[in-house]
């Protein structure tokens, strides 16, 4: 529950960002949120912004034009969604399914319009491997269940007993599982002599409280 009511500008803020996420499948930078309000210069979207960070319902992610997630708290302040539950997956046992119900820690209520496809569960992130698409370790990545990948998109994929969080590159045979950190190396794989399982489409995050 939000302990301070949200104005009715905030919420036509926080409005705004969900719609432009619908969109654009990217939330929307200050220069954008000023022309659409019109307001006089991007420090006054900024101090909105702000607003909605301290009132726990977005997350900024300084330094990043377009960084900003919208919190769980979010979806109960957004006019007209229907809120679907989804499961939450914590770390996934070797050889087991990811939607196993040992694997499951807890249920989200979230709006599924939010993400760039309708997702089927959310998986908690461990590590900073991705932390250049703005996954970060904690995160909570919104999955859309799916066998299917096309190159550059980010992916759940199962390899040997083990389920990551990579974007995806293939090349007849081999594939490359890529970070987006510097400080990982990508991991690749030769589908004539391993079996990798694409388990989803990462499709969204959602950054939780503290």
């Amino acid at each position: 529950m939000i302990t301070e009511t949200l104005t009715k500008r905030q919420r036509e803020v926080l409005s705004f960002i969900s719609e432009f996420i619908e969109k654009h499948k990217f939330p929307p930078t200050r220069s954008e949120l000023s022309k659409h309000f019109g307001f006089r210069s991007p420090n006054a979207a900024e101090s909105h912004l702000r607003a909605l960070e301290k009132k726990a319902v977005i997350g900024i992610e300084r330094g990043v034009s377009r960084g900003i997630t919208l919190l769980p708290l979010a979806m109960t302040e957004v006019p007209g969604t229907a809120n679907t539950p989804l499961p939450l997956v914590g770390r996934v046992a070797a050889g087991s399914p990811v939607l196993a119900q040992e694997n499951i820690e807890d249920e989200y209520r979230v709006d599924p319009t939010l993400f760039s496809a309708r997702p089927h569960y959310l998986l908690r992130v461990t590590g900073m491997s991705m932390r250049g698409a703005g996954i970060l370790d904690g995160d909570l990545l919104a999955v859309h269940r799916t066998p299917e990948a096309r190159n550059g998109q980010i992916v759940v994929a199962r390899l040997d007993d083990e389920v990551t969080v990579k974007r995806f590159r293939q090349e007849g045979s081999r594939v490359e599982l890529l970070p987006e950190n510097p400080d990982f190396d990508p991991i690749e794989v030769d589908l004539r002599q391993q079996e990798l399982a694409i388990e989803g489409l990462g499709v969204g995050v959602i950054r939780p409280t503290l």
